[in-house]
């Protein structure tokens, strides 16, 4: 059975995806600097954490030896001290590239972003994703077989997007001044992507193929954090922002530690993310929409009934 070595494995994508293999029989190994922080994954059958202190091309041409599948995962949002966007999305690459061909591994799963462009992206993070992107597929030549996927937004339980709106609107003292209200988004769902990966990985024909991954519909910001506020049972008033003001808020909430908003988010806000070709239905996947998942796993989380207490101490 083909082996597969994940990098980004134990991240929210990659939780899901490592299921979807492992229920195909797939061994997985994944790569982590802290394998101990994610012993859950072991519950996988054939599923191999391994912990790993660089990424540089020799240390990844060991931990790939025997596998014949890469995928890669790894991406981050906002820029740290350790991590830029041109050494996580670029160089990066390049040191998986090369590791994958000299390690004599012949597929590579690239994830990318939509409307990742080397030269036009509206950010720095869609111009490293873009440029990413292209090296992958450039830079693997005739040895390694290479397909990229540029998801919209992703929804799931755990997910960056409606749990974090949803703890955003919880603490909120009634207004919620919104950044680019208008952008507009067609959120897929975590296993609609898992499930992309997993078929790509069983065709052939998907060999250098990009493919764009949207849910089915789509929505404005806007609309996306009022039906955030519709399940959880609250009323807020969402103040939308002109460009000034957005502006001002990603300069100031970039100050802050976490960056929850950063003028490079807003600079992304400027690109649509939906899709003109929805690669899921290439695939065969019928995409889900955010009704069939999203009032599940708000209700689990429990944001209303923290929401009520908030509320009864304010009374």
């Amino acid at each position: 059975m083909n082996r597969i070595c994940i990098l980004g494995g134990s991240g929210f994508v990659g939780h899901r995806l490592v299921s979807v293999l492992s229920k195909r029989g797939y061994p997985c190994r994944l790569l982590s600097r802290h394998p101990q922080r994610h012993a859950e994954l072991k519950v996988y059958p054939g599923v191999e954490l391994v912990k790993v202190s660089q990424f540089d091309s020799p240390s990844l041409q060991q931990h790939f030896a025997g596998c014949q599948s890469i995928i890669n995962l790894i991406g981050i949002l906002n820029e740290t001290k350790k991590a830029s966007f041109m050494s996580t999305h670029v160089a990066l690459v390049d040191q998986i590239v090369e590791a994958a061909i000299k390690s004599g591994a012949t597929r590579l799963l690239h994830m990318s972003a939509l409307h990742a462009d080397a030269g036009k992206g509206s950010s720095e993070y869609l111009r490293s994703k873009g440029e990413g992107e292209n090296r992958a597929h450039t830079h693997g030549g005739s040895a390694l077989t290479v397909t990229s996927f540029r998801p919209s937004v992703i929804f799931g339980p755990g997910d960056g997007l409606f749990n974090r709106f949803a703890s955003l609107l919880s603490l909120s003292p009634g207004l919620f001044p919104l950044a680019s209200p208008d952008s507009r988004f067609a959120p897929v769902y975590v296993g609609d992507v898992a499930e992309a990966f997993a078929r790509a990985l069983e065709d052939s024909s998907t060999a250098g193929a990009h493919y764009d991954l949207c849910g089915p519909e789509v929505y404005s910001l806007k609309e996306l954090v009022r039906y955030c506020a519709s399940q959880l049972g609250i009323h807020r008033l969402i103040v939308p922002l002109n460009p000034s003001l957005s502006r001002l808020q990603a300069r100031l909430l970039g100050l802050l530690p976490g960056k929850p908003f950063t003028m490079d988010n807003y600079l992304s806000l400027q690109t649509d993310s939906v899709c003109t070709n929805n690669g899921l239905l290439t695939l065969g996947i019928t995409p889900q929409s955010i009704q069939s998942h999203v009032p599940r796993y708000l209700a689990d989380q429990g944001y209303r009934k923290r929401f009520d207490r908030y509320r009864k101490v304010v009374e």
